[in-house]
Order: structure tokens, then C-alpha cells, then sequence
């Protein structure tokens, strides 16, 4: 697992070419990235950037063990990159980078959509905005349960044929407003 999954966590910018040119196999043939981006609006208020705080061990021992579970679940032959930025972060900077490499198109997009979902949900990472009204907030539990989310249950479940506990205790808490 060592060669094929590489984590980490930076306090400095994600170089997305360097990132882009170290990933996958000759026998892949689908490589798929996902850039998360700090935006200028998030619940209907003016962000002007955030910050990132993080317990780096931790997270990037995290990081290792859904990949992990993606190897059990696809197979071990898939790449994985993830990088995590902390610290002051502006409007269209590089948060998070996610780069899957895989033998088909499909399992990268699959992988790829496990992998991030995860890492917002158990990864020890806190996000704190800062608005153009001047106020700041720490944001509240995992950004995905701020949203009505329903519309993307599939993505796991369709694989294994129905969701995990997980998943209907996260969906139940969504609805209920109690915290997973």
C-alpha cells in the first residue's frame, strides 16, 4: 500500500502539475482528480476565505485507512493521492487535492466519490470562515450535512446494493438535525 497511496497534510500550496504528473501505473487507464476550491459564498453568506486547522497525525492516518477500505472494496490496484492544506487559505486557492488512478473509468469515479466523502466526514479537520461582514465562524460538523445531500446517496450503495449503517444514521441525523 505504501507505493500506491500517498497522503499528506501542507501548510503551503498545492502544486496541482507536480501532483498530476506522479500519479498512476502504465497499465491504468483512467485517472480522475478532484480540486476542492475555497468559494466566495457558502449558506447564503460573503466569504472572503477560511482557515484550516487540522491534528495532522491523526488525519493523515485517517486518510490511510479509507483508502485502505477502497483497496478492499475495488481492489488493491488503484493509486491514490490526497493533499490537505491548512492554515489561511483565499477565495479560489486549493484546499484539498484527490487524485485516483485506476485500470477503468468507473472505479476511479466510484473511489474517487468514497474518498472524499470520507475524508469530510472523519477526518480531523476543522474549517473556520471569515465573512465580508467581518465576522468569523468555526463551520459546524462536516460541510456535506449542511446540505440536503439525499440527491447523492447512491454513490455507495448502488455498489454494494444497499447503504451502510453509516450512511442511514448520516442520512436519519440529516433529517432530524442531530449530529452524526
Amino acid at each position: 500500500m505504501a507505493d500506491t497511496i500517498k497522503v499528506s497534510i501542507t501548510d503551503q500550496p498545492i502544486n496541482t502539475g507536480e501532483l498530476l504528473q506522479s500519479l498512476g501505473a502504465s497499465h491504468h487507464g483512467a485517472q480522475v482528480s478532484f480540486f476542492g476550491v475555497v468559494r466566495d459564498i457558502n449558506l447564503g453568506r460573503q466569504v472572503k476565505g477560511i482557515e484550516y486547522d487540522a491534528f495532522v497525525p491523526l488525519a493523515e492516518q485517517t486518510f490511510r485507512e479509507f483508502c485502505a477500505e477502497g483497496q478492499a472494496t475495488w481492489g488493491q490496484d488503484m493509486h491514490v493521492t490526497i493533499v490537505h492544506r491548512i492554515g489561511s487559505l483565499g477565495i479560489g486557492d486549493i484546499s484539498v487535492a484527490l487524485l485516483v488512478s485506476t485500470r477503468h473509468r468507473g472505479e476511479a469515479y466510484e473511489i474517487s466519490r468514497y474518498i472524499i466523502e470520507e475524508l469530510k466526514h472523519r477526518s480531523p479537520i476543522w474549517k473556520k470562515e471569515h465573512y465580508s461582514d467581518g465576522s468569523s465562524d468555526w463551520v459546524q460538523g462536516h460541510a456535506l450535512c449542511q446540505h440536503d445531500h439525499r440527491h447523492i446517496t447512491g454513490w455507495r450503495d448502488a455498489r454494494a446494493g444497499q447503504a451502510s449503517t453509516h450512511e442511514l444514521k448520516h442520512l436519519e441525523s440529516h433529517e432530524t438535525g442531530a449530529r452524526v
